[in-house]
């Protein structure tokens, strides 16, 4: 942190909308995460996190973070969903920016929800921060809670428009992170139907994982059939055609290469077979002769005992 002051500042009722402030000098020299002091807000413990620099999320805009304070603590299943808005403000109180506000649910398996801001280079731009201080303000409102509950496995949160399990949070999160218009033209409304297409997507990506050379003509066929139901929903997935054209391509050489060993093999025992046969000729040639020989010698012998 070196030099740099935080300060904060919350409201006495705790128990309603809070609005938090995180005052922070020296922002520009900052180059590592900063993390406010905890706050209260809804009977529930919060901090803010700061990036200074770019995020692969966010490119190259500052992100600030509502976290969820020590989630590690609380009990299994624990819930909760919470309004909240950001807003950047310079020394003199000026509004830099103001987010719009988001309704998130936090759970163990996602207790930080961040929010994109201000691009850095606006920030580091000489006079936008008065004597580099940034204040970050947060309102929050926490609007349920559930601190302890069994869980099933079967425990969903909505992403991007999405009902999805919370295991798969993290597969659907990298897919609209590196894909960020796939769903502009998805058609479909109905939550049970979108839930049931995101589905086929992850089960679709989850496949063309497997070897090249593991795939069946017929896992090829379902896998092309799978690709087009969800471009016909309304998915835009030219980069997953690419994905299959490459593991069709991929098995069809593994193929030809297979093919050309099994002919070389087949001409290997060809030849071994045509050597064994040549051998056993060859023996039977050699008895043969011997055979002949063996017959002159008798008979040469027959002449000379005659002869005597």
């Amino acid at each position: 942190m070196g030099n740099q002051m935080q300060k904060s500042i919350s409201d006495k009722n705790d128990q309603l909308q809070t609005s938090y402030t995180f005052e922070i000098d020296n922002f520009s020299d900052n180059i590592y995460p900063i993390k406010s002091p905890k706050f209260l807000s809804g009977g529930c413990e919060w901090y803010l996190l700061v990036h200074p620099k770019e995020t692969i999320l966010f490119d190259d805009h500052l992100s600030v973070y509502l976290c969820v304070y020590n989630p590690k603590s609380l009990r299994t299943g624990w819930e909760r969903k919470a309004n909240f808005r950001f807003t950047l403000l310079n020394q003199s109180g000026k509004v830099l920016h103001r987010a719009t506000e988001r309704s998130c649910l936090f759970c163990a398996q996602l207790s930080p929800w961040g929010h994109k801001t201000l691009p850095l280079s606006k920030l580091k731009e000489e006079g936008f921060l008065e004597n580099s201080k940034l204040i970050i303000k947060v309102d929050v409102e926490v609007v349920d809670i559930v601190h302890e509950a069994e869980l099933t496995g079967q425990e969903t949160l909505v992403l991007k428009g999405f009902e999805v399990l919370y295991s798969q949070y993290d597969s659907v999160h990298k897919i609209f992170k590196e894909h960020p218009n796939i769903a502009i033209d998805f058609k479909p409304k109905d939550k049970g139907v979108k839930a049931a297409y995101m589905n086929l997507l992850l089960s679709l990506i989850e496949t063309l994982r497997k070897p090249p050379q593991s795939f069946s003509n017929t896992e090829l066929s379902n896998a092309e059939s799978q690709l087009n139901e969800l471009a016909e929903a309304g998915f835009k997935l030219d980069w997953l055609k690419s994905k299959l054209e490459e593991v069709s391509l991929e098995r069809n050489n593994a193929d030809a290469d297979g093919s050309w060993v099994q002919e070389v093999e087949q001409r290997i025992k060809n030849l071994e077979l045509t050597l064994l046969d040549l051998k056993v000729e060859l023996k039977r040639e050699k008895s043969k002769s011997a055979a002949a020989a063996v017959a002159k010698l008798v008979s040469f012998d027959d002449i000379v005992l005659r002869r005597k």
